[in-house]
């Protein structure tokens, strides 16, 4: 556990670092209308990262409990995320996640049999959880590559 909790924190780090592998002129590029841009992919991260740190909690204080799904998608739109401060929520994302790491570190080993019920995707453990986020991460930071090789196709041809 030690080391997914490790990888986990290091997602920080990762997603941060990988930013400046992109021209901010190119931050606002959809590969196509039903994708996201770099920019929108950073204000999901930080929606996503609130998300999880409400779901950890829920599943280590109450056990077997309910959680909601959102529509990440409606979420983009409906919250503008094209709109929104870039820097606050990598911030957001930044201390919300070290938040959580720290929280991981105090929590006794039955907690991590602790699970909740998520509307779509039925039961999570605390140990699914934690392997979800971290990978989420290196998700987005793909998506956020191939983005960019979108990009420069798009301003070669």
């Amino acid at each position: 556990m030690d080391r997914m909790l490790l990888s986990y924190l290091q997602g920080i780090d990762d997603f941060i670092n990988v930013l400046p592998e992109f021209p901010k002129k190119m931050w606002d590029f959809k590969p196509a209308p039903n994708r996201w841009s770099i920019k929108e992919i950073i204000l999901h991260m930080a929606d996503s990262e609130a998300n999880a740190y409400v779901r950890c909690r829920k599943i280590i204080a109450e056990n077997g409990s309910n959680v909601l799904a959102y529509d990440q998608d409606k979420w983009a739109e409906n919250l503008k995320y094209r709109d929104q401060n870039i820097e606050a929520s990598l911030e957001l994302f930044r201390q919300l996640r070290l938040n959580t790491y720290n929280l991981l570190l105090t929590i006794s080993d039955d907690k991590w049999d602790h699970y909740c019920m998520h509307a779509e995707q039925g039961r999570i453990t605390l140990r699914d959880w934690l392997k979800t986020y971290t990978d989420h991460v290196h998700i987005h930071i793909s998506q956020m590559r191939d983005n960019h090789d979108e990009w420069e196709k798009s301003n070669t041809d």
